[in-house]
């Protein structure tokens, strides 16, 4: 059994190491505030830009932009990986690697070579440690209060490595923000860019109600405003991943740290309990030799 000494030590680190977790929780969620209001307020914009570009390139036919066209052979297919800069937060970035990982396997046997835009030092880490060609990384983005300005000109980088050939395929990894108990991987083609059919289907007997579409006038043409609103949808969608990320990362560092703080009481309850214990013992030991030497002097 341990010295009194040492369970104290014990006692007194994991104290220490308390106070740290919570206040770590307390900085998560302060942070999480800002974040989960702004990707909430940026996601009717997110879903509305794609309504209103899908109607567009309806209109206008998949011919219209070469962003919409996809190649006839996928040779390099290129990823960004979206996680966080620092750790102790659970399995977030483990599970957005695991989905990478998944991803490669699943396109292993094509024949196609992969490279690497990484936000987060996590997932440029782990690119490095795998030797994964990166061919561009911003750190310090994901967790902190993101700008447009780094969703357009990372997005910018991507359109012209695709326009030039440099890219078959453009896919996109985040965490997407459900709820404080629940962020998961999505995997998102980015580029070219899938073409959303907002037209409703023709049911068989005319008689169930199609779903209503809205009728948009477009000034100029239709072709000429795909040329503006295309580059901007792959911004929108990097911003809108970097927006959910960075809401996952604070929500499960949250629950990390909350679940940290539990398990350092748990532990502080069973190291007072060995405490008690030992220094029973140690007041009970006292007292025998107490008690066999007031017998020898009696003898």
């Amino acid at each position: 059994m341990a010295s009194l000494k040492e369970v104290k030590l014990k006692i007194s680190g994991i104290k220490k190491t308390k106070q740290i977790t919570k206040a770590m929780h307390m900085v998560a969620a302060s942070r999480l505030r800002s974040t989960q209001a702004a990707a909430e307020a940026f996601r009717p914009y997110a879903e509305k830009f794609a309504e209103v570009l899908g109607n567009i390139a309806d209109k206008a036919g998949e011919d219209v932009s070469p962003l919409l066209m996809p190649r006839d052979s996928v040779k390099h297919v290129h990823i960004v990986l979206c996680t966080s800069d620092r750790g102790l937060c659970g399995g977030f970035n483990s599970n957005l690697i695991e989905t990478a990982e998944s991803v490669l396997e699943k396109r292993s046997g094509e024949n196609i070579d992969f490279s690497f835009t990484c936000f987060g030092k996590k997932g440029r880490d782990w690119c490095r440690k795998k030797k994964h060609k990166i061919e561009n990384e911003y750190l310090d983005v994901v967790g902190t209060k993101v700008g447009f300005n780094v969703a357009s000109s990372s997005g910018q980088v991507l359109i012209s490595s695709f326009q030039d050939g440099a890219y078959d395929e453009v896919i996109l990894i985040y965490s997407r923000f459900v709820s404080m108990a629940n962020q998961h991987p999505v995997v998102k083609q980015l580029l070219p860019i899938p073409v959303i059919n907002t037209k409703s289907g023709d049911s068989d007997e005319g008689e169930n109600e199609k779903e209503y579409a809205a009728e948009y006038l477009y000034e100029p043409s239709p072709d000429a405003l795909l040329n503006t609103m295309l580059p901007r949808n792959v911004f929108v969608q990097i911003y809108d991943a970097l927006l959910e990320t960075s809401t996952s990362e604070h929500a499960s560092r949250m629950k990390a740290m909350n679940n940290a703080t539990k398990a350092c009481d748990d532990m502080i309850e069973s190291l007072t309990l060995a405490f008690n214990k030992a220094r029973q013992a140690a007041i009970t030991t006292e007292l025998m030799d107490i008690v066999g030497g007031a017998e020898a002097l009696r003898g």
